[in-house]
């Protein structure tokens, strides 16, 4: 990916001031997602990102992450698996809780999204604290998945995330670091 894509995703990216919450700066994809090239340049550039991990299926959490995760696994001829908020997935599943910058809740995964041994691409829009990942980790885990890679569109550079799941002994990835 050439720094001026890089670029021009970063300069594309609304921020919110105090959302959902006073104190939080929500980073807003969905400029990124209506412009149709600039979304595939998104794509390309997390394929590019991915190129080199070998992987079987992509996992990604709702809601951001099913956006760029659906798409990129159609991209790579991958399968995908959701991981949802808690009751929104209809058959038997597998519940993780997290921890955000701004509170806690609880993630489920179908049971049979992840065959034991099948090797698991974890990807998500963004990176901040690591909570959300850190729970899916733990849920594609217990159902014997093996974690590939853990890849973000954007990475929060200022907070801890890369950390905390790189002390885990996972491979952390991003298109883009943002400062602030």
């Amino acid at each position: 990916m050439g720094e001026s894509v890089e670029k021009e995703i970063i300069s594309n990216i609304r921020v919110i001031p105090d959302f959902p919450q006073e104190g939080v700066s929500f980073k807003d994809i969905t400029p990124l997602l209506r412009d149709p090239k600039l979304f595939q340049k998104c794509i390309n550039a997390l394929k590019d990102v991915c190129h080199d991990i070998d992987f079987d299926v992509i996992v990604a959490p709702e809601a951001r992450g099913f956006i760029v995760g659906s798409a990129l696994a159609y991209a790579m001829g991958k399968g995908f698996a959701p991981v949802r908020k808690k009751g929104k997935l209809p058959s038997d599943t597998l519940k993780g809780e997290y921890q955000l910058e701004y509170g806690t809740d609880t993630l489920e995964i179908h049971r049979d999204a992840v065959d034991p041994g099948q090797r698991v691409l974890i990807l998500d829009d963004l990176l901040a604290t690591g909570g959300t990942i850190a729970a899916t980790i733990d849920m594609v885990e217990k159902l014997g998945g093996k974690i590939a890679a853990l890849v973000f569109l954007i990475e929060l550079t200022y907070i801890p995330g890369r950390a905390n799941l790189s002390k885990m002994g996972y491979k952390v990835a991003s298109v883009v670091k943002l400062d602030s």
